[in-house]
């Protein structure tokens, strides 16, 4: 007989993250679509940088997820988008160092993003900033709304 697996709820993520000073004070932003739901959730942090915002919003947003899914997630972070498509296999097999022999900047947010993303199918999207897409906009705000948060 046949094992029928269920299919996986497909979920859009839009997530972005912003800094003010960078390093400075940070916040992250995602809103998630599933259905004719959705949510948004947002943070900030002291002393961080775009990036480390950018690789946040991602994290967290998968980590709302409490079962498989497939998930289109929409970034407008070429270094989120790439890491973890085209980069991360490469530094894994080379103990975190670039190929220039550096070590990889964010390794703690890599490896929790890498380990988060296994759970799930993720297709990884680029989108353009600022450019009038209502979801990346949205995920603007959310970081934003994170960073005045902060005292």
């Amino acid at each position: 007989y046949m094992i029928r697996r269920m299919p996986q709820p497909k979920v859009i993520i839009y997530t972005d993250g912003a800094c003010r000073g960078n390093p400075g004070k940070g916040g992250w932003g995602a809103r998630l679509i599933y259905g004719d739901h959705q949510e948004e959730i947002f943070g900030g942090q002291e002393g961080t940088t775009n990036n480390r915002m950018e690789l946040t919003a991602a994290i967290m947003a998968l980590q709302k997820l409490n079962k498989s899914c497939h998930v289109t997630l929409y970034t407008d972070s070429n270094y989120v988008k790439d890491g973890i498509t085209k980069w991360l296999d490469f530094w894994l097999k080379n103990n975190w160092k670039k190929a220039n022999k550096k070590d990889v900047k964010n390794q703690d947010l890599w490896v929790q993003l890498s380990d988060v993303s296994n759970d799930h199918d993720v297709e990884w999207r680029w989108v353009k900033g600022h450019s009038g897409d209502a979801g990346n906009e949205a995920a603007d705000r959310l970081a934003n709304k994170g960073i005045d948060g902060i005292n």
